[in-house]
């Protein structure tokens, strides 16, 4: 039996670009079209895989956000058992803000937490952390591997 050897080149921009927006789904965020178009610019050479890292260490840093924070502040949103009640609702806050109340996360009701929503800065720390798995020399080796008994997909 003879096995048939596909390649399948690296995402292009467009492509990164509907990646980054499925792998955060419905989660909140704050990225605009022009954040999602400026991931895909610099995201060249990333795969799939890869993508789905970045988006999942940037959802991981609004946690983070609020295990390190210090200051809360209190601010209207929805209630998590009734979305059409507002209530007050704790979100950190750097310990400079007006309204700032120190206090750490396990002070904080776990129904009144609001948490930070994902940012392109989220993504870009995350994209600084995360380096292609695919380099340049795989690419070329895959490439002539291709020319020589392969098929391209």
């Amino acid at each position: 039996r003879f096995e048939k050897h596909i390649y399948i080149p690296l995402p292009e921009d467009h492509a990164r670009v509907v990646m980054f927006k499925l792998h955060l789904g419905s989660i909140p965020n704050l990225l605009t079209e022009t954040d999602y178009r400026e991931l895909g610019k610099i995201t060249d050479g990333y795969s799939g895989a890869d993508i789905s890292i970045i988006v999942c260490d940037a959802l991981i840093q609004a946690v983070r956000k609020v295990q390190s924070a210090t200051h809360f502040k209190k601010v209207k949103g929805p209630s998590v058992s009734r979305s059409n009640t507002m209530i007050d609702l704790f979100t950190p806050c750097p310990p400079g803000d007006p309204k700032a109340i120190e206090m750490t996360w396990m002070e904080v009701p776990g129904y009144k937490l609001l948490e930070p929503q994902v940012s392109m800065a989220d993504m870009l720390t995350s994209l600084a952390s995360t380096n292609p798995t695919v380099n340049e020399q795989d690419l070329e080796n895959l490439k002539k591997f291709t020319e020589d008994v392969g098929q391209e997909g």
